[in-house]
């Protein structure tokens, strides 16, 4: 498949990370329609090519959307989810209902319109707590620690059904921390760089020694789009990560670099499940202590490695929401 010419749908394309799909499928020469519910997702995303994308108002939950979404389609972007831990700890029907009944309705409604390319998005929340590090697809135990975890594995399962009953070519990634502009508010590194913002201190829950694996938005679509078109990742289970260790007293630090602010670096010994005294988050339940995966199976299937240092990608989500403060007003869960 040659993403010139193609005609593509993105499901979820206006959000954080289909947004940056979309713009780099226009400029790849495809034809892109969007389906969004637009709970989460805004058409500000998307200005740099509003004119050249086509969006349909609707739900992976509706078969009559779906179904008009898929007309002439060559392939799906499936982007559209419940992304919240929080919300899916709060509401894990809610999470279910969205992620996988969801995604099981774009199967079924691909299956009857003909189109068998699907890339979508899963998550490393998969492994649930790291037994080894890095997290490698075939060698560390899917054992989800939360209700969204549990719902994006059932996701590729399904997909590994749907290949043997109906040959739908569906390629799973597990996303790890994807970070940069667009990003939705309410995660941690969204949090240091609000305040950061405002000039207050950052604030870390714990020790600070919780270990995470942040992956630029550009190299996430990159890795989309080899996905797209290439047949060796065909009915395959992905990582997109960077297996390089950052914890979030590191991740701190190179915020104040990044911003050359002088500000204050306090911690919270929040209870897990409980509000913070300082800022306005509840501190999650069953909190991974690691999560690193390694790229490896992607370097050696695709030739696929992130390119972006973590100081390099954070400055430009620094520079994009120095420019669209209001953006991160209310936090998404």
């Amino acid at each position: 498949m040659d993403i010139n010419g193609s005609r593509i749908l993105v499901t979820g394309g206006l959000g954080f990370i289909g947004s940056h799909i979309v713009e780099a499928l226009v400029a790849g020469g495809a034809q892109v329609r969007i389906l969004d519910n637009y709970r989460t997702g805004f058409e500000e995303n998307i200005l740099s090519v509003r004119d050249d994308v086509e969006i349909i108002r609707g739900d992976i939950l509706d078969r009559n959307d779906l179904m008009r979404a898929l007309s002439g389609v060559d392939a799906v972007s499936h982007h559209a989810a419940q992304l919240e831990i929080m919300r899916a700890i709060d509401n894990p029907i809610e999470d279910l209902t969205t992620n996988t009944i969801g995604t099981l309705n774009l199967f079924e409604a691909c299956v009857a319109s003909g189109v068998r390319r699907i890339v979508q998005a899963t998550s490393a929340g998969v492994y649930g707590q790291a037994v080894t590090v890095p997290q490698t697809e075939t060698g560390h135990p899917t054992d989800p620690n939360w209700a969204y975890g549990v719902s994006k594995l059932a996701n590729e399962k399904y997909a590994a059904i749907y290949r043997e009953l109906h040959g739908l070519e569906i390629t799973s990634l597990r996303y790890g921390i994807v970070y940069g502009p667009r990003e939705w508010y309410g995660r941690v590194l969204t949090l240091f760089l609000r305040r950061a913002l405002d000039n207050e201190s950052l604030v870390i829950f714990g020790d600070g020694e919780q270990i995470r694996d942040f992956v630029y938005v550009g190299d996430v679509v990159n890795m989309h789009n080899q996905c797209l078109v290439m047949d060796a990742s065909k009915h395959e289970v992905f990582n997109v990560a960077t297996g390089q260790k950052t914890s979030i007293n590191q991740l701190a630090n190179i915020i104040k670099k990044v911003t050359d602010r002088d500000i204050e670096i306090i911690y919270d010994d929040v209870p897990e499940g409980s509000v913070s005294q300082y800022i306005d988050r509840r501190r999650l339940p069953q909190e991974l202590r690691t999560l690193v995966q390694s790229p490896e199976k992607a370097t050696k299937l695709i030739g696929w490695l992130p390119q972006t240092a973590l100081e390099d990608g954070i400055a430009k989500e620094w520079n994009w929401i120095r420019e669209n403060a209001e953006r991160w007003t209310v936090m998404a869960y």
